[in-house]
């Protein structure tokens, strides 16, 4: 049977919903996670199913075996070698990563063993990310003659720019404690505590007005790109309009009179 017919019936990507937190483990162990098209496209589609169900509050993205990821299926594009499917690949895993950042909830990776190339990018595109201290980072598509420009997109948004080009000309790795420090990653922790902390961070985050949170991640995001002074101005708009909801009331009386909040999500 041949790669591609496993995969139709395989499940690639396992939701567990748990604590109102999607947790999705990408399946494909035996090749380090790496993001064929199928793999792609089940993300895609976990997604989109996501972003419409509001008793999700929180998704974590991890993955099965050694490794997070290993970065897009090599084996696979040699295979279908052509500029129209490589187009696809790249137009698809860019759509797949800006749905991440699209999301209303707070994406958290869970980290552990590899995330290199477009591991690497999936990385950097979630909001958060906590890595066991044996993980090892890398951009190594220079190595092979494929410079990893795409994933270079997510990651130097992260990352020095000095430290990102060194990291794109060399494809050195880097551990975990240099991905901490040059902002890739949230925290390190040892592996037998990698869940327990991510569940640990979702849960503080599930604990919020989950409006609120869409609110601010998007605007989070938008005023990133745009110029200081239009920054404050949409701010300030974003400001306005979040004191106007009903949790922004309740949070604050609940404050004044010394109780929890009762979200209503209004």
């Amino acid at each position: 049977m041949s790669v591609a017919a496993i995969e139709t019936v395989e499940q690639l990507v396992l939701r567990e919903d748990r604590a109102e937190t999607a947790w999705l483990t990408m399946n494909r162990p035996s090749a380090y996670n790496a993001l064929s098209s199928e793999l792609i496209a089940a993300l895609q589609n976990t997604l989109d199913d996501i972003a419409e169900d509001p008793s999700i509050k929180v998704v974590v993205i991890r993955g099965a075996g050694k490794g997070f990821s290993a970065g897009h299926d090599m084996k696979q594009m040699q295979a279908h070698r052509s500029e129209a499917y490589f187009k696809t690949v790249f137009t698809s895993c860019s759509r797949m990563m800006l749905s991440i950042i699209k999301l209303p909830q707070p994406v958290i990776a869970c980290v552990h063993g590899i995330a290199t190339a477009a591991g690497l990018q999936l990385v950097a595109t979630c909001d958060l990310a906590i890595a066991e201290g044996n993980t090892r980072f890398s951009t190594p598509g220079v190595n092979i003659g494929l410079f990893c420009s795409t994933p270079m997109v997510a990651i130097s948004r992260k990352v020095q720019r000095k430290k990102m080009l060194e990291m794109l000309l060399t494809g050195e790795m880097l551990d975990a404690t240099t991905a901490l420090e040059q902002g890739l990653i949230n925290r390190v922790v040892p592996a037998d505590q990698l869940e327990a902390a991510v569940a640990e961070m979702a849960a503080k985050i599930v604990s919020k007005s989950p409006l609120v949170v869409k609110m601010g991640k998007e605007a989070f995001y938008r005023q990133l790109e745009m110029p200081l002074a239009d920054a404050y101005t949409y701010t300030s708009e974003v400001m306005t309009q979040n004191m106007l909801v009903q949790d922004a009331t309740e949070g604050m009386t609940a404050f004044m009179e010394k109780r929890a909040p009762v979200w209503k999500g209004k």
